[in-house]
């Protein structure tokens, strides 16, 4: 075993035993039924004074974590600020997650900061982190020299591995019903653990369900927060741009959270950025008949129907489609239905997918057609919908590759 040094300031040492990142992550399971909440704690405190902690905006939600994040972290790099963004799941390639001053990250960036963060943790502890942890904690290493590091937390906001850094400004994007098994059956069980997540300061977007806000409200009753809520009022000139830009409305929405965010912490930010950011897989077009979203729940349809309905009009459109195990992928359909031609059915390399027998069942309930999806024919529009690995399947199938998100 080899050993050398990586930061004279802090004279801690890298191990140097040939365990690539990508041997290293690829060995970790990306699922687990239970998890150790304190772990990544532990191992943070191992971390933590060996790295600088930019000014951190953690982003808690259900739906548009993404995007949220993207804009923010675009603004501020066209204003010459150095700034972060970890975000999760990636679509195509691992690179995605850990966004650096307008790219993803490189392999070798990864690289790097995959042997400086093993060299400090050890192997024990290295490799009981789970993958979700270690790459939070990869992210930490990896933007450290940052001005401003954006953390999107996974499925989750008190427990959530992004839950161990101290905040400058928690954003809190709509919240619904997703994840149930982990995060509580209720609006009020899933507000709760997301709304445990805020520091001292918070903005909250526009929620669907009222529950969210009297869940802040006993919050506020038992801790000091500052809070800052969106309200109903249009910002006209920031409508105006989006729709330009062909963003959905939910994008505008995350747009107007994004910048009053950076105006609480007030950080700069032109709106004709804005025309420069590219939001790779929400409601983005692939060419004139194929449309992708990485949405995957209720309330990402609901989100979408109004979109749907601007883009389309009375024309329908094909659904490409798979649903994970979890999702109400039934009531998903039933939204959808009054819009699509057909159901084509693509296949997904996860674990978590949904029988396939279910999902037929629920098909002919609601006496939808359906084949498998083989390829694109040029004549019908293509709706690509139903998480993360419904667009990766249909991106690797029709052999897209991202050039620039």
């Amino acid at each position: 075993m080899n050993l050398y040094p990586i930061s004279e300031q802090k004279g801690y040492w890298v191990m140097d035993n040939n365990i690539s990142f990508e041997d290293f992550i690829t060995s970790k399971p990306l699922f687990y039924k239970e998890i150790d909440h304190q772990r990544v704690h532990n191992a943070y405190n191992i971390l933590k004074p060996h790295i600088h902690r930019p000014l951190t905006i953690h982003i808690v939600g259900t739906n548009g974590k993404g995007s949220t994040g993207r804009i923010m972290a675009m603004l501020l790099h066209k204003e010459g600020k150095k700034i972060g963004h970890f975000s999760s799941p990636h679509i195509l390639k691992f690179n995605e997650r850990i966004w650096i001053e307008g790219e993803d990250s490189s392999d070798e960036l990864l690289e790097e900061a995959h042997q400086k963060l093993y060299g400090i943790l050890e192997k024990n502890m290295s490799d009981a982190l789970s993958y979700f942890e270690y790459t939070t904690l990869l992210a930490l290493v990896a933007t450290q020299n940052m001005d401003v590091m954006i953390l999107e937390a996974g499925l989750g906001g008190e427990f959530d591995a992004t839950n161990i850094v101290r905040k400058e400004l928690s954003v809190i994007t709509p919240i619904g019903l997703d994840h149930q098994d982990f995060l509580g059956n209720t609006v009020n069980e899933i507000a709760l653990t997301k709304l445990n997540s805020i520091d001292k300061r918070v903005i909250l977007a526009r929620q669907p369900y009222r529950e969210v806000y009297e869940v802040l409200e006993n919050i506020q009753e038992n801790r000091e927060i500052s809070v800052s809520i969106i309200n109903e009022k249009e910002n006209k000139n920031l409508l105006e741009i989006t729709q330009k830009l062909g963003w959905a409305y939910y994008l505008y929405e995350n747009a107007l959270l994004s910048i009053n965010a950076l105006t609480l912490l007030d950080l700069p930010y032109s709106l004709d950025s804005l025309k420069e950011i590219s939001l790779f897989g929400r409601f983005y077009s692939l060419s004139s008949n194929l449309k992708i979203d990485v949405g995957h729940n209720v309330l990402a349809v609901r989100s979408l129907i109004q979109a749907i309905k601007k883009e389309y009009g009375s024309e329908k459109i094909i659904l490409v489609y798979n649903s994970l195990e979890d999702k109400d992928y039934e009531t998903i359909l039933r939204l959808l239905k009054p819009f699509i031609k057909h159901v084509e059915i693509i296949e997904m390399e996860t674990s978590r997918s949904v029988e396939r027998l279910k999902l037929e069942e629920s098909l002919r309930s609601l006496k939808i057609e359906y084949k498998d999806f083989q390829s694109v024919n040029m004549k019908y529009k293509y709706f690509i919908f139903g998480s993360f690995y419904v667009v990766e399947a249909f991106l690797n199938k029709i052999k897209y590759r991202i050039k620039n998100k």
